[in-house]
């Protein structure tokens, strides 16, 4: 469930009218619900109420403070993968006690900052970065709390360039390979192990495959204990998928009841690392046609958004529901709507049945909250768009436009021109 809607014939993000926002700070724009993120996620949070847990939101999924500072007050924390990420978390109120550092490539500074800040936990994904992290701690009289990230060899059965928990993946260790990066662990000055952490991939759509990864983790961790590991937390990642107007992933609370069947008796705080889940359908974007192009056999739809401001159909052919800001009952026919960027790659969908707009109209992708606005880009020399925050009849632009002056700042002319 989200708070987009018609009213009155009008499409209204909460209680706003669109037409209302893009009068007024112009299109194309990102706009997110107050009401559908505290929703969200309370939903996935009350599941878990009943067990040690920590929800620590994804920030790769969008790092607007707006959208961090209303779930650091929701009692979120954070799941980050750089120094940047952390530096938002905390600017937006979340507590180093709640925040774990993912990611396969941690620099060492990104490393010396995050000691510095005392955060929660590393999540280990080669021996050689836990080799770098055990230098940078002992240099700072500091102990890195750690858990190895491994991988269960589970086929998320999603795309290919979001699944990340195959023994193959850049991301962990294989499960064979985890027992010596323990050993070596439990060796290293600087270091304490604390935990085991697991992430499988992005848009899950069944359980079955959280089920077979939790269940192997479960064992591991048993096994971990067999050898004299102290082992407190147990990171279970993210994944679980959103409807994107095609098809129905599972609930939050059916995946709440896998995860605590499978780790039920290991004593474990529960780490949860949603991104998607929470955003996604949280945020949509705003775009206005600015021509309807009639070609001998295909119809286009040209918007003024591209896949510099949206690029997942693109990069991962994404589906993106898409609908008018007016409600319409005009019989529908087959367009490809499409982008301006000088790419024949900026679509947004193919042959896609609606009701043809004119030129100036207001169209709406629903589902950007996630992986929207954060993956964008200034290709074709294009602005980045606002965001906006709305809560219940009041909005907010928690991101302006990108000015020219801005864009054209960025470079310098080299001193012999």
């Amino acid at each position: 469930m989200d708070h987009f809607t018609y009213k009155q014939g009008k499409y209204h993000a909460e209680d706003v009218a669109i037409e209302k926002i893009a009068g007024e700070i112009g299109t194309p724009f990102y706009c997110y619900s107050t009401a559908t993120l505290t929703r969200h996620y309370n939903v996935f949070a009350q599941h878990f109420s009943d067990v040690a847990a920590k929800i620590c939101y994804a920030v790769k999924a969008n790092s607007n403070l707006g959208v961090l500072a209303t779930l650091a007050k929701l009692g979120s924390g954070a799941d980050v993968v750089s120094e940047g990420e952390i530096r938002l978390a905390l600017a937006a109120g979340i507590k180093p006690a709640d925040i774990v550092f993912s990611g396969v490539g941690k620099t060492a500074n990104e490393m010396a900052f995050a000691l510095e800040q005392d955060i929660f936990q590393f999540n280990i994904e080669s021996e050689p970065e836990l080799e770098l992290l055990s230098r940078i701690a002992q240099s700072k009289g500091k102990k890195a709390r750690i858990a190895v990230r491994v991988n269960p060899d589970v086929d998320p059965r999603t795309h290919a360039k979001i699944s990340t928990g195959q023994k193959e993946s850049k991301f962990g260790v294989a499960m064979a390979q985890a027992p010596q990066v323990y050993a070596l662990a439990a060796k290293l000055p600087g270091i304490d192990v604390q935990g085991v952490s697991v992430h499988i991939g992005s848009q899950l759509t069944t359980l079955e495959p959280f089920q077979q990864a939790f269940a192997r983790v479960r064992d591991f961790v048993l096994e971990l204990r067999g050898r004299g590991y102290v082992i407190n937390t147990l990171d279970l990642g993210g994944g679980l998928g959103i409807p994107y107007g095609q098809g129905e992933p599972p609930l939050p609370d059916a995946y709440a009841q896998v995860a605590k069947r499978e780790t039920a008796g290991l004593g474990c705080t529960l780490i949860f690392e949603p991104g998607r889940m929470l955003v996604g359908n949280a945020g949509i974007l705003v775009a206005r046609v600015i021509y309807v192009k009639r070609g001998e056999n295909r119809t286009f739809l040209i918007v003024d958004a591209a896949m510099n401001d949206l690029i997942r159909p693109t990069l991962y052919d994404a589906y993106h529901e898409i609908v008018p800001a007016k409600e319409t009952s005009a019989a529908k026919e087959a367009v490809d709507v499409v982008g301006p960027v000088c790419e024949t790659g900026d679509i947004f969908a193919e042959g896609r049945k609606m009701a043809l707009p004119t030129a100036d109209e207001l169209m709406v992708f629903r589902s950007c909250g996630a992986y929207g606005a954060v993956m964008a880009g200034n290709y074709n020399a294009r602005l980045l768009v606002p965001e906006v925050m709305v809560s219940g009849s009041e909005y907010a632009v928690v991101r302006p436009r990108q000015t020219y002056k801005e864009l054209i700042a960025r470079d310098n002319i080299p001193a012999w021109l």
